[in-house]
């Protein structure tokens, strides 16, 4: 089987170096708009490497043919559009998705998907992604829950004030998790609540300590459709170092991450496009990271409790991020290759990945998941 990485960033290089080393460097091609860092990445890790616009739907189709497997680790605006090519070229696809909008339109084409034979992932990253996975697979085992508590967060080892962040995926994904609402279950009831808001605290394990989470959106992904009458409660909730939520939540309030552009002298000024630009700069610093991951899932009588710390590897060079992100989605992207997943059509992530499967696949790359089981 052939695989197909679009997109050559941190996450794509990830997942094109895990794919190589499951499938051999000859069966992997990575490709990126961006001619220049398609070379040094495919270079880097001995695949071959392309370069084409991937909104230039002439330029894609080829590619996707000559594929069996494609990732996509492009923006997540890309995905409705590939997801329709995928389908005309019956080529099978995931992606690290992000956007609950976007993911809506995806698993509308699941019909047309499904009559190709083809399979389409979204959202198979950390979070959404692996984090909801772990989510779904301890619903399972309770056969019921109370509640389902997703906590997730990267963040740099060497904390920098007044944020406490560091840069590791796009500043765009960043903005839109903070910005657009979140979907949470309530009393059994699929409702949207602001992100950036119901601060609570929760500490780690030293050196991070005590830390805060806050409502994001698109981190709990298609779960609330998927567990509709197996969870009274459930929400996604992002880690920080205490004080982000309210130096972030000012600066929306004030309008500073509006896309809604503003007069000033004689040129129109779009607040958000300005300030990701200072935030790439003023964020974009190199530092070690790490990932943290909480899942609680409560039943009546007991609870099931994932926890994942992650560090960057200095042997790959693949940050925390990049590790928890591009792993299970090389892994997803395996299964679909070899036979593993079978369901067909756009399908959640949930609904067709063998979650134990996923987590001895992510132990060989020594990401390794913790998991007790406790009376409530």
């Amino acid at each position: 089987m052939t695989y197909l990485v679009l997109g050559a960033g941190r996450m794509g290089s990830a997942i094109a170096w895990d794919l190589a080393m499951r499938a051999g460097k000859d069966k992997v091609r990575i490709v990126d708009a961006r001619e220049a860092v398609a070379r040094a990445v495919g270079e880097s890790l001995g695949v071959a490497w392309g370069s084409a616009d991937l909104r230039d739907d002439d330029a894609v189709r080829p590619l996707l043919r000559a594929a069996d497997v494609a990732v996509s680790a492009a923006d997540y605006s890309l995905n409705e559009r590939l997801t329709r090519l995928a389908i005309e070229e019956r080529t099978h696809l995931c992606d690290l998705g992000g956007n609950n909008t976007v993911v809506g339109r995806q698993l509308a084409m699941s019909l047309a998907a499904e009559r190709a034979g083809v399979t389409v992932v979204p959202d198979c990253g950390l979070a959404p992604g692996l984090a909801c996975l772990l989510a779904a697979r301890g619903v399972e085992l309770l056969g019921r829950a109370k509640s389902v508590r997703i906590r997730v967060g990267g963040l740099p080892q060497d904390p920098r004030p007044p944020l406490g962040y560091a840069l590791f995926f796009s500043v765009r994904g960043l903005t839109n998790e903070y910005l657009e609402q979140a979907e949470v279950v309530r009393d059994g009831e699929t409702v949207h609540v602001r992100s950036m808001t119901e601060v609570e605290s929760l500490e780690f394990p030293p050196p991070f300590g005590k830390l805060e989470a806050f409502h994001t959106s698109g981190g709990a992904s298609t779960l609330p459709a998927t567990l509709a009458g197996l969870v009274d409660d459930l929400d996604y909730k992002t880690i920080r170092y205490p004080g982000h939520c309210a130096i972030v939540g000012a600066m929306i309030e004030l309008g500073f991450l509006s896309d809604k552009a503003v007069r000033i002298g004689e040129a129109d000024v779009v607040p958000r496009a300005f300030s990701e630009a200072l935030l790439t700069k003023a964020l974009g610093y190199e530092t070690p990271d790490a990932v943290l991951v909480r899942v609680i899932v409560e039943g009546a009588d007991e609870r099931i409790v994932y926890q994942l710390v992650d560090r960057l590897d200095p042997s790959t060079g693949h940050t925390a991020m990049a590790r928890t992100t591009g792993y299970p989605t090389a892994a997803i992207a395996w299964m679909l290759g070899t036979g593993k997943i079978t369901k067909r059509g756009v399908v959640p992530g949930e609904r067709c990945v063998p979650v134990d499967a996923l987590v001895t696949a992510l132990a060989e790359r020594n990401v390794r998941i913790d998991q007790r089981r406790e009376a409530v």
